[in-house]
């Protein structure tokens, strides 16, 4: 659940930075407008939050390149001003919403969430399969009814896999998007972390394909 965040200001990018780090996201920072504007382009990112004061290229113009290169990722514009040419002006540049500094750190996430439901991803705050519950709001797993504790990285795993369930996902895809961006995990991290979560759910819910990757399906588990 990789989100992009461009924002030059330290100590605002890491606030958001760890606030969409505790609602279960997998948040990347740049600071300047040109790496935002080949990083957004060249990545897959589920949406972005973007300020528009930049240095080397501002945030409208940022904006303006992605769409014209049908980058169509949900965009959130950040802006230290409240005027309504402006936010004309973000719209017309092809923004999706729209924040004035300062803000609540819950209303951000709050409206990247609804962001994502509206471009089909993130449907629902309930993810479920096989007996697998996961509420992405409360930030809880559970199965069969039963409560399970699992770190962070694991919630991640799995939110990922349930959000592409039906569909085999290889370890190097996991990887990229449930690691931070200073995290360089080693070439089985992936295989042990899947193992660990498998033996906390004690249940055949996260299956192998041998040679590809993992999967969460709604058929039956096949034994392994």
């Amino acid at each position: 659940m990789r989100i992009l965040i461009v924002e030059d200001e330290a100590l605002i990018a890491d606030s958001i930075q760890l606030g969409l780090e505790e609602a279960g996201f997998v948040p990347e920072v740049v600071s300047d407008g040109e790496t935002a504007w080949f990083q957004g382009g060249t990545e897959d990112y589920l949406a972005a939050v973007l300020d528009i004061g930049l240095p080397k290229l501002d945030g409208l113009s940022v904006l303006r390149n992605w769409r014209k290169e049908k980058v169509n990722m949900p965009v959130i514009l950040l802006t230290a001003k409240g005027s309504w040419s402006e936010r004309v002006d973000g719209i017309d540049a092809g923004a999706d919403d729209y924040l004035v500094k300062p803000f609540h750190m819950e209303e951000l996430v709050a409206r990247l969430r609804a962001l994502m439901r509206r471009s089909g991803v993130d449907r629902s705050p309930i993810l479920e399969a096989k007996g697998l519950i996961m509420d992405t709001r409360r930030m809880k797993v559970s199965v069969n009814g039963a409560v399970i504790k699992v770190t962070p990285l694991e919630f991640r795993l799995l939110n990922y896999l349930l959000h592409n369930r039906g569909r085999v996902v290889s370890q190097e895809e996991l990887a990229t998007n449930i690691y931070y961006q200073d995290q360089e995990p080693d070439s089985n991290a992936v295989e042990v972390l899947v193992g660990r979560l498998r033996r906390k759910l004690k249940e055949n819910i996260i299956e192998t394909r041998r040679g590809f990757g993992y999967l969460i399906d709604e058929e039956p588990a096949v034994s392994q």
